[in-house]
């Protein structure tokens, strides 16, 4: 288990100040708070949203506190609330998802620098492979681990958020962890070890060599794509080295214009791809030197502030 993030901060304390410096002190907090509320739920539009709905609450607070009531902690305080209308949202998306057509996938951070400066949206940890294995966890231990194992907090302030007891927040993320542990590679690659293997496969499909490709890709290796119905996608998972591989070499190289950029996905290597009108977002798991799964999300609604502009690395045909 990789160690949490930790979030070191000085108290601060809010008093009688005036809307201006409210403001202010809040904006300091918003990347972290949208980093905890988008892992919580998977999604940036959900979490901008949620972020939004706690400035409210603090401006409510600010507007109706009495006897020089005083936040003596305010990042602990916008956690607090965030992660409760992040949980309360994570209710009544999965049953939004329930409706979905196709598999729903997280929507991608995409960046284009491997620079830590360039990536103050994200957290490294929670990785596009970390969020498929999060939608598999009740909303309770979902939020308990991101809360605990990602962001660093303590066991009665996430049991605060969950509403249940110390006691029962660390079987949440007992419980969690052990979902996260099966579910992520045994042997997770480094950064430079998974753009050696991304930049293999793209090689191998750009020149649509068969074998380098089924040399890259694990035999047991899943794909899963996200059209949301509004573009052409695969509707469940498939499996096995030599299905995906073909399914990769005639799905793009029939189309004319179709091309593809190396990009960072969550901060891990990925691809930014287009068939020449719909662009997807492929991210990768490499476990042991071979990819295990790969994503594609393809639903517009999902593909925000893509680096579109300028030439693509290659053409696929």
């Amino acid at each position: 288990m990789e160690a949490a993030v930790t979030t070191e901060e000085r108290p601060e304390g809010i008093g009688d100040i005036d809307r201006a410096e409210l403001a202010r002190r809040f904006e300091e907090h918003r990347p972290y708070l949208r980093r905890l509320a988008y892992s919580t739920l998977g999604s940036l539009t959900d979490a901008d949203d949620v972020v939004q709905d706690a400035w409210l609450r603090l401006q409510r607070w600010h507007e109706n506190r009495a006897g020089g009531e005083r936040i003596e902690n305010l990042r602990a305080w916008l956690s607090t609330v965030t992660g409760r209308l992040a949980l309360d949202q994570l209710g009544s998306a999965r049953s939004r998802r329930e409706q979905y057509v196709g598999e729903w996938l997280p929507e991608p951070v995409v960046t284009t620098s491997t620079d830590p400066a360039d990536r103050v949206t994200q957290d490294e940890r929670v990785t596009t492979a970390l969020l498929v294995v999060l939608e598999s966890l009740s909303p309770a231990e979902r939020t308990a681990f991101v809360l605990q194992d990602v962001f660093g907090m303590s066991g009665p302030e996430v049991a605060e958020v969950v509403g249940r007891t110390p006691a029962a927040v660390r079987q949440l993320a007992s419980r969690a962890r052990k979902h996260v542990q099966d579910g992520t590679p045994r042997f997770p690659a480094s950064q430079d070890e998974q753009e050696r293997v991304v930049s293999a496969f793209a090689l191998a499909w750009r020149s649509g060599d068969l074998a380098t490709l089924l040399g890259v890709l694990d035999e047991n290796v899943t794909l899963t794509a996200d059209g949301g119905g509004k573009v052409p996608a695969i509707r469940k998972p498939v499996r096995g080295s030599e299905l995906i591989a073909k399914l990769f070499l005639g799905w793009y190289r029939s189309t004319t214009g179709a091309w593809a950029r190396a990009v960072q996905v969550n901060g891990r290597p990925g691809l930014l791809v287009s068939d020449g009108a719909n662009p997807g977002v492929a991210s990768f798991v490499v476990d042991d030197g071979k990819i295990t799964a790969i994503t594609i999300v393809r639903n517009p609604d999902k593909l925000h502030d893509l680096p579109l502009d300028g030439d693509p690395d290659w053409y696929i045909n």
